[in-house]
């Protein structure tokens, strides 16, 4: 008689084995899913990454081109290059008593000069972190699920909750 009631409340074999196979199955789907999961953030920062290195070869590129611009303004600012291209247009050195001196009333000499001050290259470089990822699974969960339910949707003639 013992042996019927734990043969009654046994359970068959094929059902153990289903069980067994769902449990493992649903193993594998979580897997796969925290696989996914993973490889999309990862995507998403190596395509980032991708922009920063593009980024900042144009920046590198920029800065080249500006320290190019920089020689040839040098190049074309020396003194030999002005003296040719002075007596390319006709100037000639004066002497000193040869000068004609003007004297302008409202200059005063003494004052001081104030001169803007000296171009610098500055980026400010400030992090830029997109509100997406400043907020938890949590705060998303409840700004997207519980927020969405509870508004409402204002259509012709009427409301939808």
């Amino acid at each position: 008689m013992k042996n019927r009631i734990i043969q009654a409340y046994k359970q068959a074999p094929w059902r153990i084995q289903l069980q067994w196979i769902g449990l493992f199955l649903l193993g594998l789907v979580l897997i796969a899913s925290l696989t996914g999961i993973y490889l999309s953030i990862n995507a998403q920062a190596a395509s980032a990454g991708r922009n920063i290195q593009g980024l900042e070869s144009d920046i590198d590129n920029i800065n080249n081109e500006i320290a190019s611009l920089t020689t040839d303004l040098a190049i074309a600012r020396s003194t030999e290059r002005m003296l040719s291209r002075a007596k390319e247009l006709g100037f000639t050195l004066r002497q000193p008593g040869q000068a004609l001196y003007l004297e302008i009333p409202a200059y005063d000499p003494n004052t001081a000069l104030l001169l803007a001050p000296p171009r610098v290259n500055t980026i400010i470089e400030a992090p830029t972190v997109r509100q997406s990822y400043k907020l938890s699974l949590w705060d998303w969960l409840t700004d997207t699920i519980w927020n969405t339910s509870s508004t409402t949707i204002e259509i012709e003639g009427g409301q939808i909750p």
